[in-house]
């Protein structure tokens, strides 16, 4: 972990190539308003390591993405690219930004603060993609394939009746990032209660009551 002020922004940093993922930590803790970076090569490694949720999350994708989930940590994911095919992928994987891996400093610091901030962002050069994102799920209700692993943990325990706290302490994760799943999985499909987002569940087989 790179040390910074504890009121300095959080970010989770994912990448299989060591070299760009001690680059990329480098020059975001470089910036005059420096991140608290917890770096790691997959998300598993990154679970395991305690401390407070990230802001965002930075998934820097190497030069070939095969198909995938974007790494889910309980945050929003910025994707580094190599190419617009690469970038549809992501983006079909949940990434919320897109730029490019060769993207200035500057520009990264920028995207990320506003992909915390709940905003999408993508590089001019990847507007296309932008334009005709991937989906494999029909449009209204969501497929099995619309929800990521964790979130289906997370409609199970739901299914079980359990708390924001329960949920946290059974999957071993923050409350916080507890909250964050449920609140996608609602979002997901298309409710406001956790009663009726296990009623839709039940009758779709996502679950069994």
């Amino acid at each position: 972990m790179l040390d910074a002020p504890s009121s300095s922004p959080r970010l989770a940093l994912v990448s299989e190539d060591p070299l760009a993922r001690g680059a990329l930590a480098r020059a975001l803790s470089d910036q005059a308003e420096a991140w608290t970076v917890v770096a790691a090569g997959t998300q598993v490694e990154l679970e395991s390591a305690r401390g407070e949720p990230p802001d965002v999350v930075l998934w820097d994708t190497g030069l070939r993405l095969e198909e995938g989930a974007a790494p889910d940590l309980g945050a929003p994911v910025l994707a580094l690219v190599a190419d617009e095919a690469a970038g549809e992928l992501a983006l079909g994987a949940g990434a919320r930004g897109l730029l490019f891996r060769d993207v200035a400093p500057g520009m990264l610091g920028a995207a990320l603060h506003a992909v915390a901030r709940g905003l999408t962002v993508f590089e001019p050069g990847l507007s296309q993609v932008r334009a005709a994102p991937r989906s494999t799920a029909p449009s209204g209700a969501p497929g099995p394939d619309t929800l990521t692993p964790r979130e289906r943990e997370v409609l199970g325990l739901l299914a079980e009746g359990l708390s924001n706290k329960a949920i946290a302490d059974r999957l071993d994760i923050s409350e916080h990032t507890a909250k964050f799943h449920v609140n996608a999985v609602l979002a997901k499909l298309g409710v406001q209660r956790r009663t009726e987002a296990v009623v839709r569940a039940a009758r779709m087989g996502l679950v069994t009551l």
